[in-house]
């Protein structure tokens, strides 16, 4: 009776302690691939974390951008563009990211298309995922300009579509990121090459709310790191083409802060 009693007795102060939040990934790829990829890794995190974190993304990266700007989101998965920039206006706070890697913008071109130089390009309809999408579309679109590239942007709603209109032919080239290069369509992926690859930059940012009381924002880091220190956490990490993610803070931004790149966006 009495064990009893203290099992209901630490249930109910185990639940009075967690909360549920929303999690949200830009949509780089498709809502089917990133909840296919990411919500056994939310069912980690809630299971160590004993909060409840809920699948969320958008049909665009504009439509995200909005939404995040609005603070619809508790913890969102952002590129280093939108943290800069909704750490500023939104309060967004960066507590992890991608432990070891940098991130790189890549032009791709149709396989045998005959495309081994930048200059190629002029004047021809080029697909991005959107305006402000970091180093698919951002860079690559800063760096044609630097050369005098004229071109036309073609905005796609995410990465895989770029690889997709490239392939087709409906772009002559199209701006994307190593990471969903390596995680697309095979049958796709088969088709196309990298023409051009950017420098690296800090990655994407694990984000949350100022709001987000700090004992929940300190289960979620502990979570998260935890993941490459068992067989089922590499795994997990393995279908998102991590290695691991580490602790982060909003200071690990500099890189992107000093490109002052607001005069590319929506250009």
């Amino acid at each position: 009776m009495i064990k009893a009693l203290l099992i209901i007795i630490w249930l109910f102060s185990f639940s009075c302690f967690s909360a549920d939040y929303t999690f949200a990934f830009v949509p780089q790829q498709s809502a089917n691939k990133l909840a296919k990829n990411w919500q056994p890794i939310l069912d980690y995190l809630n299971d160590k974390t004993g909060d409840h974190y809920t699948f969320k993304t958008a049909k665009d990266i504009p439509t995200f951008e909005a939404r995040v700007l609005q603070q619809e989101y508790d913890v969102a998965y952002m590129n280093p563009y939108h943290f800069v920039v909704f750490n500023e206006r939104a309060g967004y706070q960066a507590i992890a990211k991608q432990r070891d890697k940098m991130i790189k913008g890549i032009i791709v071109v149709k396989k045998g298309a005959g495309i081994t130089d930048l200059s190629q390009l002029q004047g021809e309809t080029l697909a991005f995922p959107a305006p402000a999408a970091f180093a698919a579309s951002i860079l690559p679109r800063g760096e044609l300009m630097k050369q005098g590239i004229e071109f036309t942007p073609k905005y796609v709603s995410s990465h895989d579509s770029v690889y997709l209109n490239v392939s087709r032919g409906f772009a002559k080239a199209g701006g994307g990121v190593m990471r969903t290069f390596n995680n697309a369509d095979p049958k796709i992926k088969s088709q196309l090459d990298i023409l051009w690859t950017t420098r690296g930059y800090t990655p994407h940012a694990f984000a949350v709310k100022k709001v987000m009381p700090e004992d929940a924002r300190q289960r979620l880091v502990d979570a998260l790191l935890s993941l490459e220190l068992t067989g089922e956490g590499i795994r997990l990490l393995e279908a998102v083409n991590f290695k691991g993610i580490m602790a982060a803070s909003n200071e690990d931004w500099q890189d992107i802060k000093a490109l002052e790149l607001e005069a590319l966006v929506g250009k």
